[in-house]
């Protein structure tokens, strides 16, 4: 057979399950509405996700997954064997951020926790996806290892459910799909290849000084004038030793020190992070901060500080390959106009611990917003709520199946018959 042939033979299979896919997604979507506004509204923080995860456990089951709960404390991990092929790994977290919504919806959340990152459609999509893939499953073969997360938020979630024996207890993935709510238009897909996210890592120093007066400041040693100095001074580890195309930050948002205005306290502490995407970058951003905490402190001939730079989560690194062998069907799905690459985000996210283990994954991003709306502000206009806004309001409907549909067809594209 020519090759010609062979690739108008792919490309109608690929249309075709695009078809089959948003049938599918179209007629349950009543039910996935129905689950997204509860999730929405019962929001439940890192590792507290015990109704979340029981939500999940039980609508998996009603599809025919063998469910196992409690994996990584309140995670859960849903098998579906459909003989022999790749085992593929899909997550969604399940955690929302301990703050207040105010995005006036009639199914806003009230319990002082909010869906403001979007899981709750990671969630409903996730669900959509597991739906439709075990009603087509004629189309592939192999195990769908479908998993609900714990605690993304704080970067914790991941390891937890790797410590708990993720892949020894349920088999190692050949492959690895998650997605991202993200304030673009909705029906719109956004993805990379290499980092899609950054590295991060936590910055706790507490400065040290000697207390006294604010009227004789002769006789003690001022720690904040210290922690003054290197918040000035750490910028130019950014400015002036890394390479200005390479990407990384150092953020201080918090310094904590003293009581009223007339006395000089014993100590300060400063917190902050430090984001990068390459690992070079890490290292001499890690090495950067330490070394001018200590000359600050030099300077002022006060006692060493205490340095502690807490590694968070580490960028996620887009298989190429599978980058590439997976936006081909989102464009037959979507159309080239709504399917692109997109620069890297400068949040982290802790998806990179599966990859990490070996596992080619994809990590991509879906649009929530209407066109109009994106496209208004993207002109200078009314600027649309970012992730982990308190009005960060997805519109339900077109974000859902999109995001459901693309995660169907990801995974269907590396297990096809």
């Amino acid at each position: 057979m020519k090759l010609l042939p062979i690739i108008a033979l792919l490309a109608a299979a690929a249309g075709a399950q695009a078809q089959d896919a948003g049938t599918v997604i179209n007629g349950i979507y009543p039910q996935l509405d129905a689950v997204y506004k509860d999730l929405h509204a019962h929001p439940e923080i890192a590792f507290q996700e015990t109704r979340t995860a029981a939500r999940l456990a039980a609508e998996m089951r009603k599809i025919g997954f063998e469910v196992t709960e409690k994996v990584g404390k309140t995670g859960v991990v849903a098998l579906y064997k459909n003989g022999p092929g790749p085992l593929v790994l899909v997550r969604t977290e399940m955690d929302g951020l301990p703050m207040d919504e105010k995005s006036g919806l009639p199914y806003a959340s009230k319990n002082g926790a909010a869906h403001s990152c979007g899981h709750d459609v990671h969630m409903t999509a996730w669900l959509g996806a597991a739906r439709t893939l075990v009603t087509l499953k004629s189309q592939w073969r192999g195990t769908l290892m479908f998993i609900g997360q714990p605690a993304e938020e704080t970067v914790a979630g991941a390891k937890a459910m790797l410590d708990d024996g993720l892949f020894k207890r349920f088999g190692k993935p050949d492959y690895a799909f998650a997605l991202h709510s993200w304030p673009l238009a909705y029906g719109t897909i956004g993805y990379n290849s290499g980092a899609v996210s950054s590295n991060s890592d936590a910055i706790e120093i507490t400065f040290k000084g000697r207390g006294g007066h604010g009227s004789a400041p002769d006789k003690a040693l001022d720690p904040i004038a210290i922690a003054a100095r290197f918040v000035v001074d750490v910028q130019t580890v950014i400015s002036r030793e890394k390479d200005p195309k390479e990407f990384g930050v150092v953020t201080i948002g918090a310094i904590h020190g003293g009581t009223v205005g007339n006395i000089i306290p014993d100590t300060v502490k400063v917190r902050g992070t430090i984001r990068s995407y390459s690992p070079a970058v890490r290292e001499k951003l890690l090495a950067g901060v330490r070394r001018v905490a200590n000359a600050a402190a030099a300077m002022a001939d006060a006692p060493a500080p205490d340095v502690e730079l807490i590694a968070g989560g580490a960028a996620i690194d887009n298989d190429d390959a599978l980058v590439t062998r997976t936006e081909g069907v989102l464009k037959k799905a979507f159309g080239d106009a709504n399917v692109a690459r997109m620069p890297a985000m400068t949040a982290s996210e802790d998806f990179s611990q599966y990859i990490n283990q070996g596992v080619p994954g994809m990590f991509f991003f879906t649009g929530v917003y209407a066109p109009d709306v994106v496209a208004a502000a993207d002109k200078g206009g009314k600027p649309v709520a970012f992730n982990h806004s308190p009005y960060y309001a997805p519109v339900p409907e077109p974000s859902i199946k999109t995001a459901a549909q693309a995660m169907t067809l990801a995974v269907m594209n590396v297990m096809s018959k």
